[in-house]
């Protein structure tokens, strides 16, 4: 059979089983199992698969992902994460659209603590908008920067889903990881600067309003209480990497500890939120291991078929520019992003995409950062935006329309560090390659 073909079956069967309504999970595992039975030789197929399956959760590399989500669970339920955002809201003085810019900050610091995208846009809405609203704030700079700074959690270690991605497409974990931090820090920098120029040329979009005088004291207080050490914990993940003392497990590890001190230092632990933090940690890490077992097995058949190596020849025989061909990847994966959910998006793409990747001589770790940013975007990209609808359940009163309006100059702001990252590669390399070897 030709790779076409094979290539053809094995998703046409794929998107059967989506559109006969079983989860994303288990349509990949159905059709590794056809796969399996018609290329790689029956039921003996079909125990390599099971066996490769075991194989790929057994790796070390793969301990970041629960220990990261159970540091973001941690700082959630246990609310030091929202003392934070108090604090950044004390700090911040009168400036256009304070608020959202609290919003920004606030966000930033709290993705650097949980990688957590839904978490942090909840959290922000929850607790922001209402406020926003309640001094005249419009939906336009209210609601926008809620939902773009909680993709921002996608990219700044730690994040689970940049594991999840290193896991899948064979990227280093812990370059992956710090590669992001320089293109996350220019979006909320960029998203800073969009609002107060927003602002600032129409006041009426976040009227101003008389602010409780503080004392230098009152105000860095807050900050220096509860902004600062949980930096550190940022600091010892992200520090550690960078300067060869830790693999990215231990990092984690160490993270998820220096979570558990905080919150205990803080007098925020309890039993109870605890037990919450671990549950939740158990949900999404075996949902995780789940979607990690499919892909790599549906990565193998590819392989086994030679389905990907014909994949590879057609693009490399189309005769298509190595950028073109890079920009026709990211449409697809933007394509993509408007129905799917992120993770289905790097199960289906990933086992295509990276052949194609080493066949072009393109920079892992660099594609890597270009397809989180993809995909951070993505959350936010209608009809079926993720972050969309947590965006609408903290503010129901507006429509749908309203909150696509809100977030699409923010979505341009991010296609534009896009761009940015294709012209300059070394924005997101020049970290990585100051990790101790």
């Amino acid at each position: 059979m030709e790779w076409y073909a094979i290539l053809l079956v094995l998703l046409g069967t794929l998107i059967l089983f989506m559109a006969l309504g079983l989860p994303v999970v288990f349509a990949f595992f159905a059709t590794n199992l056809v796969g399996a039975y018609v290329f790689m030789g029956g039921e003996n197929g079909i125990l390599q698969l099971v066996r490769n399956a075991v194989d790929s959760v057994q790796s070390f590399a793969l301990l970041p992902i629960p220990l990261f989500i159970l540091m973001g669970e941690i700082m959630f339920y246990t609310g030091i994460a929202e003392r934070a955002i108090d604090a950044v809201d004390k700090l911040i003085a009168r400036v256009p659209g304070r608020l959202s810019l609290v919003a920004i900050t606030g966000g930033t610091i709290f993705a650097s603590l949980s990688g957590s995208t839904i978490a942090n846009t909840a959290m922000l809405g929850s607790t922001l908008l209402p406020e926003m609203y309640r001094r005249g704030y419009k939906p336009s700079i209210s609601i926008g920067p809620i939902v773009a700074v909680g993709g921002i959690a996608m990219l700044i270690p730690p994040s689970a889903l940049a594991v999840l991605l290193g896991s899948i497409a064979q990227i280093p974990v812990g370059a992956l990881l710090v590669a992001s931090i320089i293109p996350a820090l220019i979006l909320a920098a960029l998203f800073f600067a969009y609002v107060i120029i927003r602002c600032r040329l129409d006041p009426s979009l976040a009227p101003p309003y008389e602010v409780r005088e503080l004392t230098w004291r009152e105000r860095l207080m807050p900050f220096v209480k509860y902004v600062v050490p949980l930096s550190g914990i940022f600091v010892v993940v992200v520090g550690s990497i960078i300067g060869g003392i830790a693999t990215p497990t231990e990092s984690a590890a160490l993270g998820a500890a220096a979570s558990l001190i905080a919150a205990a230092a803080y007098r925020r632990l309890t039993r109870k939120n605890f037990v919450i933090s671990i549950r939740q940690t158990l949900r999404f890490t075996v949902m995780t291991l789940f979607i990690i077992c499919g892909s790599i097995t549906f990565s193998q058949i590819m392989a086994f078929s030679q389905a990907s190596n014909g994949l590879s020849a057609a693009v490399l025989g189309a005769g298509l520019t190595p950028l073109a061909l890079l920009i026709a990847m990211l449409a697809i994966l933007m394509f993509l992003g408007c129905f799917m959910d992120q993770v289905s998006m790097m199960m289906i793409t990933v086992p295509l995409f990276m052949p194609l990747v080493q066949q072009f001589g393109f920079e892992q770790v660099w594609f890597g950062v270009l397809m989180l940013m993809i995909l951070e975007i993505s959350l936010a990209t209608p009809p079926f935006g993720l972050l969309l609808f947590v965006a609408k359940g903290a503010a129901p009163d507006n429509s749908m329309r309203e909150i696509i309006g809100s977030v699409a100059p923010f979505i341009a702001i991010a296609l534009f560090v896009v761009a940015l990252l294709v012209a300059f590669p070394e924005l997101t390399l020049v970290l990585p390659r100051m990790m101790a070897p």
